[in-house]
């Protein structure tokens, strides 16, 4: 898939963010990126050999005191993995979609247990990691 579509559906999974609480995201940026570093699959806990489709890095909204002059926390979307793990083009955009709310929550201090306990943004099927990161222009920039 082109880069260009890709970002579009990571824009499109963004749109369907409520506006009330896409209004209170906060310093945050999203990248779509070909593939993960070998220090992000570290530092989540994986080997090179396993699949990563999204990262958010950085503090949430829950656990933010003062927080000024920061750098931007970063939602990180990695085309190549999601790819490679569908079989189809709706399946890329229906992965795309549950990577981005399952990241944007993690902003929001949602962990993965609560997401499963709750239905929203359940962990990407397969069981394939994934993390993510948002700012105040809700448009992937690309690396």
């Amino acid at each position: 898939m082109r880069r260009s579509r890709f970002r579009r559906l990571v824009e499109r999974a963004l749109d369907e963010i409520p506006d009330e609480l896409a209004g209170r995201m906060d310093n945050v940026v999203i990248l779509v990126r070909n593939q993960p570093t070998e220090e992000e699959l570290e530092s989540v806990g994986l080997s090179s050999r396993e699949t990563l489709l999204g990262l958010y890095v950085g503090r949430p909204l829950t656990s933010r005191g003062w927080y000024g002059e920061t750098l931007p926390d970063r939602i990180m979307i990695y085309q190549q993995p999601i790819e490679s793990i569908c079989r189809s083009e709706d399946e890329v955009v229906e992965q795309v979609r549950e990577t981005v709310l399952h990241e944007v929550a993690h902003h929001f201090g949602i962990d993965d247990d609560r997401l499963d306990e709750i239905g929203i943004a359940p962990p990407p099927r397969h069981h394939y990691r994934a993390a993510i990161n948002l700012s105040e222009r809700r448009l992937p920039y690309l690396e």
